[in-house]
């Protein structure tokens, strides 16, 4: 078991958890990751782009000048893509770029970022995080206690709405839930601030798919 300190929104220590380490403890797998981090952003692109070809542009009904004598090469159309106003050639068109990902291999890649997080101390538990009010500057005064000034991935047990109403004018912070935990975000923003209900609810998660008895891949 990994062990890791449980404290206030003060920073203030309060007793030792032991974390599991299918979840905390296991050695990164960066290849996994590499291939989670492409397929969500691969899955993120709308794909909306699009060209028109010589046969969707305006115009061109009519041939430009005499096929012969003209001294000119031959031409049967001004949208042809050589002209300006000409249709493009091999030009993007509308296109789904969405991958899928095995369930184990999302798994394995938060596993796996957690673990990372969990190495480089970059990893705070706390009893809970609640705010009396959801005002902006006294969420930025509980993460500078707890060493998280720069930015976190905070992750409470349960929706709440103060918590988001104040984070929602912060893009170095992002506020979700367990079941709402995004690699990406993970990896964009330096620290994690994770409730100790969210760590009940992340190993059960993440481990659904082990047994007792799997070692930490």
């Amino acid at each position: 078991m990994v062990q890791s300190k449980v404290v206030d929104l003060r920073g203030q220590v309060l007793r030792s958890i032991d974390l599991d380490d299918r979840v905390f403890g296991i050695k990164p797998n960066t290849a996994v990751v590499h291939q989670a981090v492409v397929t969500q952003q691969a899955n993120a692109r709308q794909g909306t782009h699009d060209t028109r070809t010589r046969a969707e542009v305006a115009g061109g009904g009519k041939k430009p000048y005499r096929q012969k004598g003209t001294g000119y090469a031959r031409q049967g159309s001004r949208r042809a893509p050589h002209y300006k106003g000409g249709g493009v050639v091999f030009g993007p068109h509308p296109r789904s770029y969405a991958k899928a990902l095995p369930r184990k291999m999302r798994r394995l890649a938060l596993r796996s970022v957690l673990s990372a997080r969990a190495a480089e101390q970059a990893l705070t538990i706390v009893d809970s995080f609640t705010l009396g009010a959801g005002k902006t500057r006294a969420l930025l005064e509980v993460l500078s206690m707890l060493g998280a000034s720069e930015g976190a991935v905070i992750v409470v047990g349960e929706r709440s709405d103060p918590v988001l109403r104040a984070a929602r004018n912060l893009d170095q912070v992002h506020v979700v839930t367990p079941n709402g935990l995004n690699l990406l975000d993970i990896l964009r923003l330096p620290r994690m601030i994770v409730a100790e209900a969210a760590v009940t609810e992340l190993t059960r998660t993440l481990t659904a798919d082990l047994t007792p008895a799997t070692e930490a891949e």
